[in-house]
């Protein structure tokens, strides 16, 4: 690619629309033959600004797509404990038929036995230990929402992976290791990266894919890009800037997604697609 082309733009923002489009028409089907709509309980612990604000905008796609929303906020001082009974709770109940935690929960919760407490049945944000396994074994099951709307952004761009030098800068549950799973399962050849790793610039030359999801603004250099490449920048720092040099990255790369604009929508998308589909499962409704 010459300097003096630009990388399309991978939309994420439209792509997301049309899945949350079709999950509407899917929630309407499902009250229509059942009586009942899906329903996303959200539950947050405290009341961080960032977290109060995503679990509004969440629960306003969710009205928007004919799903129910129940929100439990839970004051800052709940314990794991308490929090583990409150989604044990929502686990046994059949009105509810997907749970979201918000994290993070605060530094004294133990997160993960927190997530573990969320029935894999009703894990439609992907977080569980039993979610992890089902994507990495290619098994039935919910995926990490971030992930899977990376995955569906590259099928709907038509990269083939096959072969490919994959590389994952950043090692999160719930995005960094999971979206290598995912790749690993479409055949690319994966290198997971982190803030600890020697010779990151090396390793980004070599990659056919970059997907950044370490959370440094801009750690990755444009100029390192394979010419070519396609880069996925699922951070998202102060001042809407990504993992990624976009400036320096877009006249390299063939595709790459804007931050905001790119894996952001995907993410809510791939959440409330997932809560129809569990709604359609508990509910004995066949899908897709």
């Amino acid at each position: 690619m010459s300097a003096t082309q630009t990388a399309q733009l991978m939309d994420g923002t439209g792509l997301a629309g049309r899945i949350v489009e079709e999950a509407a028409a899917r929630a309407a089907q499902i009250s229509q033959h059942t009586g009942t709509s899906p329903c996303l309980a959200t539950v947050l612990v405290g009341e961080d600004p960032a977290s109060v604000t995503y679990v509004r905008m969440k629960r306003a796609r969710c009205a928007k797509a004919g799903i129910r929303s129940r929100h439990i906020a839970l004051p800052a001082a709940t314990t794991t404990a308490e929090l583990i009974d409150t989604l044990a709770g929502l686990s046994d109940d059949p009105d509810v038929h997907g749970i979201l935690l918000q994290h993070p929960c605060g530094p004294h919760i133990d997160e993960r036995a927190a997530f573990e407490a969320i029935a894999p049945h009703k894990d439609v944000d992907g977080v569980t230990a039993h979610s992890f396994a089902a994507m990495s074994f290619g098994l039935p099951g919910f995926v990490s929402c971030t992930p899977g709307g990376i995955m569906r952004l590259l099928e709907a761009y038509d990269v083939d992976l096959t072969g490919r030098r994959a590389a994952v800068v950043g090692r999160s549950a719930i995005l960094g290791k999971p979206v290598g799973m995912l790749l690993l399962a479409r055949d690319a050849t994966v290198t997971y990266c982190h803030s600890r790793t020697a010779d990151l610039p090396d390793i980004i030359r070599e990659a056919d894919v970059v997907v950044a999801a370490v959370g440094r603004p801009r750690l990755i250099r444009g100029e390192d890009i394979k010419p070519g490449a396609v880069v996925i920048d699922a951070g998202y720092n102060r001042g809407n800037v990504g993992d990624v040099d976009f400036d320096a990255a877009l006249t390299r790369a063939r595709l790459i997604t804007p931050v905001p604009g790119g894996v952001g929508p995907m993410t809510i998308a791939v959440l409330l697609a997932q809560t129809v589909d569990a709604a359609a499962d508990q509910l004995g409704i066949e899908h897709h």
